[in-house]
């Protein structure tokens, strides 16, 4: 490496009419083609692969290598050695070139990448697909961020700031603002990974996304349930096998009478019922994770009862996409037309039935909240947290612990309790009848 005077020439040279140009008087050197065109200092370098590089400096020596060409040279010396180095022209890629290349390679279930693309569209401008229908949201203009290089972005948090307030003027929630800037991240991290970038903006102190307001579930009573039940009719074990068994939205209309094991008292969890490029198609349940669910003996006459009046229908779909392999399966509960239901299609009985029951239409009492129902009735009975993350299909034990601490029954009593019976003490019931 090392730093040339692009403006001076040791050898003669001639100009543009062949004459010979004098030398400058103060240090003997030759004016270049150059001379007085763009900075001065040019930094030159070889990369990890070879290739020559180069960057020009308006000034030689000083701390700021933007400025310095000295500097600039150090920092590259150091970048190299440490195995930190980003290529200065690579990084000039607009985002929304890298997200595109970034996004082609991912593979993985549709329906999270179409839930990626969703969230790509308020990163980058991304144009409809044809047949696609519009947002119910206003567009809000183009990305400000996805046609600007990776360097700058890196380099100017104040734009990822700027980006973040252009989705809250779109109307988004701060929840789902969250996720997107989760996304901004992970693009980031894969720059960096790529060595494009050296630094991640989205982890700037300058950066601050909303903030998300965490509200403790509140789960539903006996006499919410029977309500909710009573409101949708013929389909009302749908609230107690949620309720009872913790079985997600999916999972509840892909349950077929064969996973459930009355003699063992079990339910074996293995499918569940989605939407996949707008066909219907079974899968496995998320995390693509099958589990067992304890069956009460309450839930299991509920689910008797309603085999009994309306037997299973077999319905036949593809297998976790549109070109899957058929799976046949003995459903419980099916439409009209002897599809099974879907969240698109069901979430609005759902809502029609909360208000029958007098319950508040809102995101808090969606389906889900029989999922947080039955794990609280777990947590309240005493079953550790491990055995009901296990029994909700959580890969982390520890965020079931985050989403439910609130609802254990209060640690300080029993470990007061733990103490007591640990050194003898007991209760003070049990001290008087010693004493009498």
């Amino acid at each position: 490496m090392a730093v040339y005077d692009r403006w001076h020439t040791k050898k003669p040279r001639k100009d543009k009419d062949g004459v010979p140009v004098e030398p400058c008087p103060e240090h003997k050197l030759y004016p270049s083609k150059d001379h007085g065109d763009g900075d001065r200092w040019q930094v030159r370098w070889r990369d990890e692969t070879g290739k020559q590089c180069k960057a020009n400096r308006p000034k030689r020596q000083g701390k700021n290598p933007d400025t310095s060409a000295e500097a600039y040279d150090a920092k590259i010396k150091g970048e190299l050695a440490s195995d930190t180095y980003v290529d200065p022209e690579r990084a000039k890629k607009p985002l929304e070139e890298f997200v595109r290349d970034w996004r082609s390679g991912l593979t993985g279930d549709p329906n999270t990448l179409w839930n990626l693309d969703k969230r790509l569209a308020h990163i980058i401008d991304v144009p409809p697909r044809p047949g696609q229908r519009k947002s119910r949201r206003p567009p809000g203009g183009p990305s400000v961020i996805g046609k600007r290089p990776l360097s700058v972005l890196a380099k100017t948090p104040s734009l990822i700031q700027k980006w973040i307030k252009s989705l809250e003027d779109k109307g988004l929630s701060p929840a789902y603002i969250k996720r997107i800037f989760d996304t901004l991240s992970t693009i980031f991290i894969a720059a960096m990974e790529d060595g494009l970038v050296s630094r991640n903006p989205t982890k700037s102190s300058a950066v601050r996304p909303p903030r998300v307001p965490k509200k403790k579930i509140v789960p539903w009573t006996l006499d919410q349930a029977d309500s909710a039940a009573e409101a949708l009719g013929e389909d009302g074990t749908i609230v107690y096998l949620g309720s009872g068994a913790a079985l997600r939205q999916g999972e509840i209309f892909g349950l077929a009478v064969d996973d459930i094991d009355f003699g063992n008292r079990v339910i074996h969890v293995v499918r569940q019922v989605r939407l996949v490029k707008g066909q219907l198609v079974f899968s496995l349940p998320k995390g693509d994770k099958e589990r067992d669910v304890p069956l009460a003996d309450s839930l299991a006459r509920r689910l008797k009862s309603r085999i009994e009046e309306r037997p299973p229908v077999e319905v036949t779909l593809p297998w976790k996409t549109p070109a899957g392999k058929p799976h046949t399966a003995r459903l419980l509960f099916v439409r009209s037309n002897g599809l099974p239901h879907y969240g698109g299609e069901f979430n609005y009985t759902w809502r029609d039935a909360l208000r029958a029951a007098g319950i508040e239409v809102c995101r808090e009492n969606g389906m889900h909240i029989l999922r947080h129902t039955a794990a609280s009735a777990w947590l309240v009975a005493g079953v550790d947290i491990r055995t009901v993350a296990e029994y909700l299909g959580h890969a982390d034990p520890g965020f079931t612990l985050r989403t439910y601490a609130h609802l254990l029954p209060d640690a300080a009593d029993r470990a007061r309790a733990a103490m007591d019976r640990f050194f003898g003490a007991g209760t003070d019931d049990d001290q008087t009848e010693k004493e009498a």
